[in-house]
């Protein structure tokens, strides 16, 4: 289930939820639906990941990063498959839950029905980045998929679930922000696999090269935080706004270790920024409720 990647999911909808909860206080129900729902749909994306690259053959013996299940033999594919389905099930359910909790049983409401929208598009994105038959993540488009919903659809999507509203379009920025960083860990897993996904497939790293792909990863985290920045400074009442500041120092880090290391030398600099956008969400968050 590639557990580490989990607090990456998380990040966007805990800044949305932390930054919509002045707004309008909901239901701990509504909260813990939300949460699970993200859960569920990242289980699912990396199940179907999985699934793909190994119906395939795009992830063999050459790959950086760790073997899998079905890779090792350890499940075989009909298992995997009822897998699949039965998290795409617990999508569903813990979805209807969060809308039917945060919309007090009125799960037809227009509000509702545009959330259904966006949870039936959000399901389909988790399971067709390597798996169907035009998967996205084979062509280079992984890097918009995973900003629109890691980023956008996720911070923004949470704020509206909490809040059932918009109310102002700076909550854009912290989207743009949680995106930026999602973009980086892609980026960073397609910079360690350049040698095992060449003729498999199509990546940013693939298409500009080693050293574009180092400069983009800096492009994506100093936008990160520009954004960031420019969000705190328009909405600034508060010192503790400023909270998330603490964890620049693990971004400088994740930045030396990419442009010094190469190959599956990188792996461990994965972890780092997964671990450094979610202690970033839940620091800015916690920030505006101080």
């Amino acid at each position: 289930m590639r557990l580490r990647t989990l607090p990456l999911s998380l990040a966007g909808v805990v800044l949305g939820a932390f930054l919509a909860w002045p707004v309008r206080q909901t239901g701990v129900l509504t909260l813990i639906a939300l949460l699970l729902t993200t859960v569920c749909l990242q289980i699912l994306s990396n199940l179907s990941n999985e699934l793909g690259d190994y119906l395939s053959g795009t992830d063999g013996t050459g790959r950086e990063g760790p073997m899998y299940s079905l890779g090792e033999g350890k499940i075989t594919e009909p298992e995997f498959k009822k897998l699949i389905i039965y998290f795409v099930g617990l999508c569903c359910f813990f979805g209807v839950l969060m809308i039917a909790s945060a919309f007090n049983g009125n799960i037809f409401c227009i509000k509702a029905l545009c959330l259904y929208a966006l949870g039936i598009c959000a399901v389909w994105a988790a399971m067709h980045y390597t798996l169907g038959k035009n998967p996205y993540g084979y062509i280079g488009l992984g890097d918009l998929f995973v900003f629109i919903f890691f980023g956008l659809v996720s911070v923004a999507g949470a704020y509206y679930v909490i809040a059932q509203d918009f109310t102002s379009w700076h909550i854009l920025l912290p989207a743009v922000c949680i995106g930026m960083f999602s973009v980086g860990v892609l980026n960073t897993n397609n910079i360690r696999d350049m040698e095992s996904d060449a003729g498999t497939r199509k990546t940013v790293p693939l298409l500009i090269g080693e050293r574009k792909a180092k400069i983009y990863q800096t492009a994506l985290i100093v936008i990160g935080w520009v954004t960031m920045v420019v969000f705190t400074l328009l909405e600034h009442s508060s010192p503790w706004n400023w909270l998330y500041l603490i964890t620049l120092p693990l971004y400088i880090v994740h930045l030396y270790g990419v442009w010094k290391h190469h190959g599956g030398a990188l792996d461990k600099y994965l972890p780092l920024l997964v671990m450094s956008s979610f202690l970033f969400s839940l620091l800015a968050g916690i920030g505006y409720l101080l």
